[in-house]
């Protein structure tokens, strides 16, 4: 770190937050990072971590046929499988380190499934969900699909090859992201050993936050500790962002921040657009079929209803 930085430079933690884990579903383990004790980070609407969770064989669920417009949702893949296909025909397995940049635009129907060998055997399943907000002028865009593997997503390593730093969006020392994203963010998976320190600049006219999903450390210049679960929100002045791990554990932690958007939300479950007019308009073309439907739906509907009551039998009989 530099001594010649000046105290204003610095990016510090303006508010530590430890989300509820709640259920959802029926059987989600989910810790809702931004979305209730943080509403929101402009441009981020919502930060999802999905378990750590291990399924018993039958019990893993996902998310079956549901609508979006106006936004983009992010998938990164700890652990587990995810089957995913959508009312344009794309379909595609995300392994444990993929990441899927979906962008809705004017509107897709999605859906999210546990891959056939998870139902079968079960397993662990662990991942995040980031919903990117959308400025007017892009949310009726056609929707894309960004489906990445976990090799071609850049690693950079610091001097000391302590911290490990995977790139999913904008850039890292000089190392910029294949993933291409419509508004400036940067998304970042630290892995920093016991006792490394990462720092990283980050525009001083974006907004953003850091999530300890894994282990502990300090976050900010004002090191305030926060363990796994816990999330940072970054002061609004200053451009050098600080992180260390506790000397006696490793720390993992998601380092998401963008340029701010600035424009009304108004926002109505899977729909996210600028006024209640768009919003009446979206729920209008959903029902009317205009979002498209995917084969198979009643199927899905069936294999999660049956996922979930094996899951509270389990549970009952425990």
């Amino acid at each position: 770190m530099s001594h010649s930085l000046s105290q204003s430079s610095h990016r510090l933690i303006s508010k530590l937050a430890t989300p509820k884990l709640q259920t959802e579903g029926g059987g989600f383990l989910v810790r809702k990072v931004i979305g209730t004790v943080i509403p929101n980070c402009d441009p981020i609407l919502m930060l999802d971590h999905i378990g750590p969770v291990v399924y018993k064989p039958g019990e893993a669920l996902g998310a079956p046929d549901h609508p979006h417009r106006g936004f983009e949702t992010v998938t990164y893949l700890i652990d587990g499988g995810v089957k995913h296909q959508d009312s344009a025909g794309n379909k595609g397995i995300l392994k444990p380190g993929w990441v899927q940049w979906m962008t809705a635009g004017k509107g897709v129907v999605h859906s999210e499934m546990p891959t056939d060998d998870i139902m079968e055997n079960g397993g662990k399943s662990e991942g995040f969900q980031l919903w990117v907000n959308l400025p007017a002028k892009f949310k009726m865009i056609e929707p894309r699909y960004q489906d990445t593997p976990p090799e071609k997503i850049p690693i950079v390593k610091t001097e000391d090859n302590r911290v490990t730093i995977k790139v999913i969006s904008g850039e890292c020392r000089g190392v910029n992201a294949v993933i291409e994203t419509k508004i400036p963010i940067t998304m970042l998976d630290i892995h920093l050993e016991a006792g490394s320190t990462f720092t990283y600049t980050i525009p001083t006219s974006h907004n953003g936050f850091c999530y300890v999903w894994r282990g502990a450390g300090f976050l900010g210049h004002n090191q305030m500790p926060a363990h796994m679960g816990q999330v940072g929100l970054l002061s609004e002045t200053g451009s050098e962002f600080m992180i260390r791990a506790e000397d006696g554990q490793d720390c993992h932690a998601l380092l998401i921040a963008g340029k701010p958007i600035k424009e009304p939300i108004v926002n109505y479950g899977p729909f996210v657009m600028n006024t209640q007019e768009e919003i009446l308009q979206a729920i209008e073309d959903y029902r009317a079929g205009k979002l498209g439907q995917i084969p198979g739906e009643a199927e899905r509907l069936r294999q999660t209803e049956a996922a979930q009551a094996l899951h509270k039998k389990n549970k009952n009989n425990s």
